[in-house]
């Protein structure tokens, strides 16, 4: 019921035992050949139980409540894995879901791998600090802003950089008085964000963005969702593409 712990599960190579994924399961490729259950946060128990699991695996973000209530009282084993947005939260998803389906050897495999190219990379705080302002949108009319608390926020911080939004938790929609109060550096958004903004002629049309530093310099980079905000298997290669870019800004 989550696109990381798809990943996971390929990782683990129980791919072939998947009968049904969350439609933020797009990673690996094949996952998304596998029998969609909806979205992870507005499932439906009819639809999960149509496909005849015989376990359930999802982490504290799958909802509705009422859903997982109902799961739980029908006695399917299924584990919920806390999201802890730190680099040691992504070892734990894949260990907690390694000794779910007794693939613990597999699991600390994956482990050793995530934390052999964490330590490798050199990441340091650029002399002078980079504001990032993160974006998300599913269209040019409804576009938020990522403020503290967020998966957003965590790997932004981990990555040596500064959230531009501090005053507030969470999402709001953006407001041009925001973002030209912000003056981010750089723009961060998620690669299917920048399609449903038409690209990044959109991106540049948002209220407000060519008055910031990042508008005046046309500083963005888009990232795939799943990697960037994951907190899974790949947290290194996210962490490395952020420092390497912010190093690199003009």
């Amino acid at each position: 019921m989550n696109g990381t712990v798809t990943e996971i599960l390929f990782g683990l190579g129980v791919q072939s035992d998947i009968v049904g994924v969350d439609t933020s399961s797009y990673y690996p490729k094949e996952a998304m050949s596998i029998a969609k259950i909806g979205y992870q946060r507005t499932l439906a128990t009819e639809g999960i139980l149509s496909l005849n699991p015989t376990k359930i695996i999802g982490t504290n973000y799958a909802g509705p409540p009422a859903t997982i209530e109902q799961l739980k009282l029908l006695n399917i084993p299924m584990l919920i894995v806390p999201e802890k947005l730190t680099i040691e939260g992504a070892s734990e998803k894949i260990e907690l879901i390694g000794k779910f389906l007794s693939k613990e050897k597999e699991a600390d495999v994956m482990i050793a791998k995530l934390k052999k190219q964490v330590a490798g990379l050199k990441i340091t705080r650029p002399k002078k600090p980079v504001k990032v302002l993160f974006l998300y949108s599913r269209s040019a009319t409804n576009v938020y802003v990522s403020g503290t608390g967020t998966p957003a926020d965590a790997i932004i911080k981990l990555s040596g950089a500064e959230n531009a939004i501090t005053e507030f938790a969470e999402f709001k929609p953006l407001t041009s008085e925001a973002i030209v109060k912000a003056q981010p550096d750089i723009i961060l958004i998620p690669s299917i964000s920048l399609e449903g903004l038409g690209g990044e002629k959109g991106l540049w049309e948002l209220p407000g963005i060519q008055l910031t530093t990042a508008g005046k310099k046309k500083n963005y980079l888009a990232m795939d969702d799943l990697l960037l905000l994951g907190f899974g298997p790949r947290i290194g290669t996210a962490l490395e593409e952020l420092s390497n870019k912010w190093k690199s800004l003009k």
